[in-house]
């Protein structure tokens, strides 16, 4: 079956309409379904300010039912799935508020290195993020880095399970299952999601450490320079150094 909203059956007279180049002010035509239009006078190609993406944020088959996506809206549909996952995961986590809060940190942390490394998939750092210690029983992340340490494969049936029900894809699942049991990884962008993550649990592990107890300037910027990337090094910075 067609989405209604696409199938011209259902169109009415406001189904086509002119909208004015943002850059020369020409009118240009669109469809009510076009996610982007070329202007014929200047060839500028912009997205259809009056297109409605309300399904296309969460629909797992939105790129099928409307073409290619401008970037615009796929990053509205990465960030309503990093969402999603977030709520699944604190209600996995229940009254365990502690957890809940380590793990939104991790994730706040991997987010902000992510946005700033170069054709990093945010959607898998996010998920991977959130999922990455659903299975391990620990009380603080020292216990958790541990954990992590002694074992080479964790169980993927709840990162599964979380992400299906907030509607994943298949590529998605198994990719975030690779990163979070140990399991070799496939694709570059895999190992880019992999190492922001340590990285952002490393800053999430000095963070602790600094709150606890009265960390030397020296101390830190040597941690810090452990971390794998600029970007990792800068956030580490930004939130261990600020003044």
């Amino acid at each position: 079956m067609k989405c209604p909203g696409q199938d011209m059956q259902f169109w009415d007279n406001d189904a086509i309409y002119e909208v004015k180049c943002p850059e020369c002010g020409q009118m240009v035509e669109f469809y009510k379904d076009d996610t982007t239009r070329k202007c014929n006078h200047c060839s500028h190609r912009f997205v259809n300010p009056k297109l409605d993406f309300g399904c296309a944020t969460y629909c797992q088959f939105a790129e099928q039912c409307l073409g290619t996506l401008p970037e615009e809206f796929v990053l509205q549909q990465h960030n309503l799935l990093k969402d999603k996952v977030a709520v699944a995961v604190k209600r996995y986590f229940q009254r365990d508020f502690r957890r809940i809060r380590l793990t939104t940190r991790i994730a706040s942390h991997a987010e902000k290195i992510g946005k700033s490394t170069d054709n990093a998939n945010l959607a898998l750092i996010l998920c991977s993020a959130y999922l990455f210690f659903t299975d391990l029983d620990y009380s603080t992340l020292q216990e958790a880095h541990e954990l992590l340490q002694k074992r080479s494969v964790t169980n993927s049936e709840t990162v599964t399970e979380l992400l299906t029900s907030v509607g994943a894809n298949e590529t998605l699942i198994d990719q975030v299952c690779r990163i979070v049991t140990g399991t070799p990884l496939n694709e570059e962008a895999e190992q880019t999601a992999q190492a922001i993550i340590q990285d952002a649990f490393a800053i999430t592990i000095l963070e602790e450490e600094c709150r606890d107890n009265e960390l030397s300037p020296e101390r830190i910027n040597a941690e810090i320079e452990k971390l794998t990337s600029a970007a990792a090094r800068n956030e580490a910075h930004q939130t261990l150094l600020a003044t």
